[in-house]
C-alpha cells in the first residue's frame, strides 16, 4: 500500500508542466552540481567591468533635440500670449458694444427730447416776426402735373457690404498682427 501511494505521489507532481516528474522526486538520481574553478571571479570582473562602463558612459545630447526644444517653447509662448491677446480683444469687444448700446439708448432718448422741444407755433412766430416771412396765397400757389412719376434708384448697395466685410476682415487682421 505504501508503494501505491509513492507512486500516485511521484505521478502527481510534474517538472515544469512536462511529464517527467519533478527533481525532488529522485534524490538519488539529481547530479552533484559542479563548481567550476574561477567561475566565481569572472561574474565579479564581468560585474566590475559593466559598472565601470556605466559610470564613464555620459548620455548624448543631441544640438538638434535642443533646438527642437527651444523651437517648441517658443511656439508654446506665442500660442500663451495669442490667447491672452485674444481674451483682450474679446473683453474689449464686449465692452465697446455695452458702449454702443448705451449710445444708442441716449441718441434715443435726446431725439424724442428734441422733438419735443420744437414747437411749431414758436416756429411760426419767429419766421414770421424775425425773418418776415408770411404763409403763401392761393394765387402764389400753382399745381405741377408731372407725367412720368417719381424715381429713384440705389446704386452699389450690394457690392458695398461685401467690400465693407472684406474690408473688416483685412483691418481685423492688421489689428491682430499689430
Amino acid at each position: 500500500m505504501a508503494e501505491a501511494a509513492r507512486v500516485l505521489e511521484y505521478e502527481s507532481r510534474y517538472n515544469f508542466g512536462t511529464a517527467a516528474p519533478a527533481g525532488e522526486a529522485f534524490p538519488e538520481t539529481a547530479p552533484e552540481p559542479r563548481e567550476t574553478p574561477g567561475v566565481q571571479e569572472r561574474i565579479r570582473q564581468r560585474e566590475r567591468a559593466r559598472a565601470e562602463a556605466a559610470a564613464l558612459k555620459t548620455p548624448m545630447f543631441s544640438p538638434f533635440a535642443a533646438v527642437g526644444f527651444v523651437f517648441v517653447a517658443a511656439l508654446m509662448v506665442l500660442v500663451v500670449l495669442a490667447q491672452i491677446s485674444y481674451h483682450e480683444a474679446a473683453a474689449e469687444t464686449v465692452r465697446l458694444n455695452t458702449q454702443l448700446t448705451e449710445l444708442n439708448e441716449r441718441q434715443r432718448a435726446l431725439l424724442i427730447e428734441f422733438e419735443s422741444v420744437i414747437c411749431m407755433k414758436e416756429v411760426e412766430q419767429y419766421s414770421r416776426d424775425v425773418l418776415g416771412m408770411s404763409r403763401p396765397e392761393n394765387y402764389q400757389m400753382s399745381l405741377i402735373n408731372n407725367i412720368t412719376g417719381d424715381r429713384a434708384e440705389v446704386l452699389g448697395a450690394g457690392n458695398k457690404d461685401t467690400l465693407r466685410g472684406f474690408g473688416s476682415f483685412i483691418s481685423s487682421l492688421l489689428e491682430y498682427f499689430k
